[in-house]
């Protein structure tokens, strides 16, 4: 048995809709300006460039249906919904015809951002992580098995506040669907059992503030909803 000097950490995971079973979390990438209207609505040409991405700790994730304290350093937490693809199967250079093979399943999900920290950072050429990549950033759905629910490329995805719709769109929108994500991703990094991949979201991202309830959407994959309340 190995041995550590200090105690591990706890394995983050995702509850498998249906099941007791868990999808253990190795790591979080997330694509940017994946919809045309939003990469809009934050001042970028939507032309199908080459997609980038960023990444969370797996550590950020969070379950459906907790109550977080909004989070230190900002004044402006924004909400970003966005389909959670869960690789089942790691690989690199992975074909584009091939790459829906690689995925487990699906989930819906939040990028929430410090936006203020983010475009201070922008602004000074400085690295995303303290905008992207801080504590409970990263709420998460229970992951329905693609085996169940098949691969999902069109379909509604939105987010409510207090009742409110806020952000609305349609998977077909996506500039990059999941298996170009996937097979493009694959080769920056050779992914693993345990990656998830947060594909983008629609316009309408804003901020939420304590006492706010978000409630987010995806047809055929689920319902995720948090609340803020204030921090102690």
């Amino acid at each position: 048995m190995q041995k550590f000097v200090i105690d591990p950490p706890a394995q983050a995971a995702i509850a498998v809709e249906g099941t007791d079973a868990l999808f253990p979390v190795r790591r979080i990438w997330c694509v940017g300006r994946n919809y045309a209207d939003h990469a809009r609505e934050m001042g970028h040409d939507p032309s199908r460039e080459p997609p980038f991405f960023f990444a969370k700790p797996s550590d950020a994730v969070i379950p459906n249906h907790a109550t977080l304290a909004y989070p230190t350093q900002t004044t402006d937490l924004h909400h970003e919904i966005e389909l959670v693809v869960c690789i089942g199967k790691g690989g690199r250079n992975i074909p584009v015809e091939k790459a829906l093979e690689h995925v487990y399943g699906y989930a819906v999900g939040l990028d929430m951002t410090r936006r203020d920290l983010q475009t201070q950072a922008k602004n000074m050429q400085r690295p995303w992580e303290m905008g992207k990549s801080f504590d409970e950033s990263c709420p998460v759905s229970a992951v329905q098995p693609a085996s169940k629910i098949g691969h999902p490329d069109k379909g509604a995805i939105w987010l409510k506040i207090n009742g409110k719709t806020k952000q609305s769109g349609d998977l077909n929108q996506q500039i990059w669907p999941v298996d170009e994500a996937v097979a493009y991703l694959s080769t920056f990094v050779e992914l693993a059992p345990g990656d998830i991949i947060m594909n983008g979201t629609p316009a309408g991202v804003g901020p939420c503030v304590a006492g706010d309830k978000l409630e987010g959407h995806i047809d055929g994959v689920g319902d995720l909803v948090v609340s803020y309340v204030a921090a102690k």
